[in-house]
């Protein structure tokens, strides 16, 4: 099923069979790696749109200067978005990828498919604790995507693993620090991980303040409202970062549809923004 008014919008001419002939043929890689997303971005879930993702999950022709697997990282993030278990196997198979990309557009796609059977896989990651998790020579990256890792584990509800994610509070990469109490604050409710992440926003560097804004707004952590609106970042970015908080206090509180004060006050930061 498609969003047609989304796809007249954005492509009157083009249509699912067109994605699906796309992404199945390989001689221009660009329209594969465009019917990917299209495919994702329009949540195409016929049974032959999301066996040909599946498939382009091996895809070897279409490779990146540095030999990476951009179609395999496109059909990864669409496969997230579709919402159909029956693709964890393959997507659990493609972490084997060499392509540290594609490993982690795989493990956001396992948490937004909320695979728990992802779990025991994802804790293998971690067992080496962070002296493992160094920084790959010449590469902007570490060895793993540990950001991802535990962001999806602490979404999972993975509560096996805390003791797994608690060393990585001390890794040298700030932005792993903030995913790890993201994730532990998710599993455990306690304040002090919430507090951590509102002590990051007063941190020097814009770029990871944004990275603690945003993982502050996934734990829906209440008290960290008026920090994110404060905070000396884009308001675009604060509003978002606000409105995911609420969603997720919203339901981590089991709210009803009648809005508390709680939501009222996060929804009055909101407005002061616009």
């Amino acid at each position: 099923m498609t969003d047609h008014s989304l796809t007249e919008t954005l492509n009157p001419s083009y249509t699912v069979d067109q994605a699906i002939a796309n992404i199945q043929q390989t001689e221009d890689t660009s329209a594969r790696y465009y019917a990917a997303w299209w495919l994702g971005r329009f949540r195409v879930t016929e049974p032959v749109a999301i066996q040909a993702l599946v498939t382009a999950l091996e895809d070897t022709s279409d490779r990146s200067p540095d030999g990476g697997y951009p179609l395999r990282r496109n059909a990864a993030k669409a496969l997230g978005k579709l919402g159909d278990l029956s693709v964890v196997p393959a997507l659990l198979q493609a972490l084997t990828c060499e392509d540290y990309y594609v490993r982690e557009a795989v493990i956001y796609a396992l948490g937004e498919l909320k695979a728990t059977q992802a779990i025991e896989t994802l804790s293998n990651f971690l067992a080496g604790g962070i002296e493992a998790a160094q920084k790959v020579p010449d590469k902007p990256h570490l060895v793993q995507p540990y950001e991802a890792i535990l962001e999806t584990l602490g979404s999972l509800r993975a509560v096996q693993t805390m003791d797994l994610i608690k060393p990585f509070l001390d890794h040298a990469s700030a932005k792993v620090q903030y995913a790890a109490a993201r994730a532990l604050y998710q599993l455990t409710q306690e304040p002090q991980y919430g507090d951590r992440l509102i002590t990051a926003l007063q941190g020097k560097e814009l770029q990871l303040r944004r990275s603690a804004m945003m993982d502050l707004g996934a734990t829906g952590y209440l008290p960290g409202a008026e920090a994110i609106a404060t905070t000396f970042a884009e308001n675009s970015l604060k509003l978002i970062a606000l409105k995911n908080l609420w969603e997720n206090y919203r339901s981590n509180q089991q709210e009803t549809d009648e809005l508390s004060p709680a939501s009222l006050e996060i929804m009055t930061l909101m407005d002061q923004l616009l």
